[in-house]
């Protein structure tokens, strides 16, 4: 049998006599005190490197947000608080959730197509900004907001008539579900300001999970572009332009790590030269993997290892009811490998070529396929890396009734 890749292991795992170790402990110490597997944790140290980062690469004028739909376990969330300048939700879970974590409302924009009356009532009382993605949705909440006696804070979030090359997940250019196509914007805008609403700027999302830095060059300077045109056929002052995100990380065998610093260098150079119109507009980033998918772990212990026709299983407790995405059942034509190891085995050499499989009863639940790792049995620890967004909510934790995965941010 010939053997696969595994994707590349984020930088900053360390392992700790021979294990992987997260906050200074082993896996196998925190699985002992969490009692049972699968667990997924979060590293605070990874989560703030990463922003670190950030803003060192960036220029200071960028603002960092945090999309909540990445990750919204409430530890992650607080933490995120002080560390990030905005959230960004994408339903009314999300903002009972950052409510909850005592966020100010004035750091929250609510995106998403389809929000229901009730979703945009709790955004006007609760006085988060509204990205309204269709004129429908803009009428229905100047009539709700007026019902109720608010004043509603409004941004406009745009589709524009290009996409970010590279995406893994196109979210503008063409016919899309959201947001606003570019040319009926400026009479959107118009209305909402003279209708009376708190005009908060435009979000202008172009897509996600791209690893080449001259395709997010390229998009965050139509974004700049778009934004100023936009402006200009508004005729009012841009409070806030949200640019979007894309950041991607490297999941599979042959992803490189973005150069940060490329984006950054172009972002500062970009800057220097925006039109007067956008000269006071505050700008953002909208990330949510980007920060938090490297900095997760998902650990699943071995149940059973068999042998099947002359291959070799390592059966675990895990699978993709946590973690749809590394089963290859997320959006991927082709299945490759996330990066995986034997957490209780970190540091010794492969030894063998096997299969890792979840406990569910179907033959898409796989976790890595003809990976070479050191040789493991019974009650060693299976470690899938790139844990840390999409993998807990994303997942169809009800499936055959085996329920959620615990949490632990350490």
């Amino acid at each position: 049998m010939k053997a696969k890749p595994t994707g590349p292991i984020p930088a900053g795992w360390k392992s700790l006599g021979g294990e992987l170790a997260i906050a200074g402990r082993t896996a196998s110490d925190i699985l002992a005190e969490a009692g049972e597997t699968p667990l997924f944790i979060y590293s605070r140290e990874l989560i703030d490197r990463r922003i670190a980062q950030l803003r060192a690469a960036l220029p200071g004028r960028i603002g960092i947000n945090y999309a909540v739909k990445a990750n919204p376990f409430a530890p992650v969330i607080e933490h995120m608080t002080p560390h990030v300048d905005g959230f960004d939700i994408a339903s009314q879970g999300e903002l009972r959730m950052v409510m909850q974590a005592g966020i100010d409302p004035d750091r929250v924009s609510f995106a998403g197509p389809g929000k229901r009356d009730r979703e945009l009532a709790a955004a006007i009382e609760t006085g988060v900004t509204l990205n309204c993605e269709s004129e429908g949705e803009a009428e229905r909440t100047l009539a709700i907001a007026n019902g109720l006696g608010h004043r509603p804070r409004i941004a406009i979030r745009v589709n524009p008539d290009f996409e970010l090359r590279g995406s893994g997940m196109k979210m503008g250019g063409g016919a899309k579900p959201f947001g606003v196509d570019a040319d009926r914007v400026a009479p959107l805008a118009r209305r909402v300001i003279e209708a009376g609403a708190q005009w908060r700027g435009l979000h202008i999302f172009t897509g996600s999970q791209a690893l080449s830095a001259e395709a997010i060059i390229e998009a965050q300077s139509n974004v700049l572009n778009l934004a100023a045109r936009l402006t200009e056929a508004i005729d009012a002052p841009l409070p806030k332009l949200n640019m979007g995100g894309g950041l991607g990380i490297p999941y599979f065998p042959g992803d490189e790590p973005l150069d940060l610093t490329a984006i950054g260098d172009a972002l500062s150079a970009r800057l220097q030269s925006l039109p007067p119109m956008l000269a006071e507009t505050e700008l953002c980033l909208e990330l949510g993997r980007y920060l938090v998918g490297e900095a997760g772990v998902y650990l699943c212990r071995v149940i059973d290892r068999k042998v099947s026709y002359g291959t070799t299983y390592l059966v675990t407790d895990g699978g993709l009811h946590h973690q749809l995405a590394a089963s290859g059942n997320f959006g991927t034509v082709v299945r490759r490998n996330y990066p995986v190891a034997i957490a209780t085995r970190f540091d010794q050499e492969p030894a063998e070529i096997v299969n890792i499989v979840g406990c569910l009863c179907t033959p898409l639940d796989r976790l890595a396929d003809q990976v070479t790792m050191p040789e493991a049995g019974v009650g060693d620890i299976v470690a899938v890396f790139c844990a840390g967004a999409y993998g807990a909510t994303a997942s169809p934790a009800a499936f055959l009734g085996h329920g959620p995965a615990r949490e632990m941010l350490l």
